[in-house]
């Protein structure tokens, strides 16, 4: 599809709307109209007191039209003309396709975040009233941020000036699944980079806790995730763990998070390992409880596998468990999705995170062109539905939200949790709430200003060969967190 931005800088938000109802497509962006059966033009045209605003849709052979204008002396002039112009976008496709995105043209990733920033600045009911009539957001969305909100609050007000989290990152699986665009190796083909990465994790470890400990800055989450991080043997896991031990303080750790992830990965030995080193709560990832489709994503475990994983670490003595899962996979049905739910409820873990399926450029499923239908958005809005009306009714509630691009139905991400038990990392790293330190391949560090809003990062090397082989690079880059600290002073 061609996308056709005259007169106006607004093409990337009009191209991410575009792919609400187009998520498959390749979208071309040029700024001149021109022939094309599949288009989609918005024009700016500013005139002496008004500015005209045009959207035009052509698409699979149907066509439609809408304007709107607005005053060259409105307040706030700039974002108004953005914001009209892709209203009226939406309206052309709302037309031929019959369908709204229950997000309205809301395209950000924090909807929560900023339904929290209007509701401090004006107030809830306003806040409400301008995702409602502004954004065209529905009301079953407005209330899922307020619930959010409320969950979000009550973590983020317990983060001080110099708090932080620390991520520690293990790309590897055993296998890639087809929805998955991580930075993420199979251990069949990295197998051998395994033990030199471990030591230079560990070593990386070690510079960035002196960097914490001279600026004083106070451990608030530590979270290990990936890839999976149960690819590592129990002896890597403890190396990995032990060093976080020796070098942070970990006195004022709320929680100790390690993502177990793929159940093929879970032994007991494993277990026992992460119980032994303090590890508060873990993730055991089914993403389906349905065995065909877990087939059709490139999974190769069982439903029965992942139940076995989640009972023997009950066994062990882990209490709060967190369990992924994913809407509109491929083969995935709202009644195969409703058997999922069913048996991830029989085991009752602590909390449920509920993903829906992003067709990432990197991904397999586009890479190969395993594309699910275009209806399957309808289906996995239905699915979501019924997680928060089924989690909620067993007082699993959600706490934080966020969402991705080219999500099929424009949907959205949800953890949801029993009370006591949500993921204090989850939401510091979704709010922005603190600084975050990271470590490992593809991790990167967000470096929050103290007593403000300004954020920096510093990208680690994304695969672990270049991790390993620029490894010193990488680590003089790290020096940028003491200059930070030094920039924008006092933590108290």
């Amino acid at each position: 599809m061609i996308l056709a931005v005259i007169n106006n800088k607004f093409n990337y938000e009009l191209e991410k709307l575009c792919r609400i109802y187009l998520p498959f497509e390749k979208i071309e962006v040029v700024d001149t109209e021109c022939d094309a059966d599949n288009i989609a033009v918005a024009r700016l045209s500013k005139g002496e007191k008004d500015t005209t605003l045009l959207a035009s849709l052509s698409l699979d052979g149907k066509r439609a039209m809408h304007e709107s204008t607005v005053s060259n002396d409105a307040e706030d002039y700039e974002n108004l003309c953005e914001l009209t112009l892709a209203t009226q976008l939406l309206y052309c496709f709302y037309d031929i396709t019959g369908y709204i995105s229950p997000w309205g043209i809301l395209t950000g990733v924090r909807p929560a975040k900023l339904f929290s920033r209007l509701t401090a600045e004006n107030g809830e009911d306003a806040a409400a009233e301008y995702f409602r009539d502004t954004l065209l957001v529905s009301n079953k969305k407005i209330e899922l941020c307020k619930k959010t909100k409320k969950g979000e609050e009550a973590i983020t007000s317990l983060s001080k000036p110099e708090s932080f989290s620390l991520y520690i990152s293990v790309p590897f699986c055993p296998s890639r699944c087809t929805y998955c665009s991580f930075v993420s190796h199979s251990v069949e083909h990295a197998k051998k980079l395994i033990p030199q990465y471990v030591e230079l994790l560990c070593k990386e470890l070690r510079i960035t806790a002196e960097y914490a400990k001279s600026n004083g800055l106070r451990l608030e989450t530590v979270y290990m995730g990936g890839g999976t991080p149960t690819t590592l043997s129990a002896e890597q896991l403890k190396t990995v763990l032990s060093t976080v031990y020796e070098c942070f303080d970990m006195s004022t750790v709320r929680e100790l998070t390690v993502e177990a992830g793929r159940p093929d990965t879970i032994t007991e030995e494993k277990l026992l390992a992460l119980k032994e080193m303090g590890v508060t709560r873990i993730s055991i990832n089914p993403q389906t409880m349905n065995d065909s489709v877990l087939k059709a994503i490139g999974r190769r475990h069982t439903a029965n596998e992942a139940k076995d994983a989640f009972l023997l670490a009950r066994k062990l003595g882990f209490d709060n468990i967190n369990m992924d899962l994913i809407a509109g996979l491929p083969s995935d049905t709202y009644e195969s999705f409703n058997n999922t739910l069913s048996q991830i409820i029989n085991l009752n873990p602590e909390s449920v995170t509920v993903h829906a399926l992003s067709m990432k450029r990197a991904a397999t499923l586009s890479t190969g062109n395993i594309l699910p239908d275009t209806n399957v958005g309808l289906d996995a809005s239905n699915m979501v539905e019924t997680a928060e009306k089924i989690l909620s009714e067993n007082k699993i509630l959600p706490y934080y939200m966020y969402r991705q691009s080219k999500t099929v139905g424009n949907l959205e991400n949800v953890g949801y949790a029993k009370s006591g038990y949500e993921c204090l990392y989850n939401v510091y790293i979704m709010d922005e709430t603190h600084t975050i330190l990271a470590c490992g391949a593809s991790a990167v560090t967000k470096l929050r200003q103290p007593n403000g809003n300004y954020i920096e990062r510093i990208f680690n090397y994304k695969y672990p060969y270049e991790y390993i082989t620029r490894f010193d690079e990488l680590i003089d880059r790290k020096k940028r967190i003491k200059e930070f600290y030094e920039t924008y002073g006092e933590l108290r």
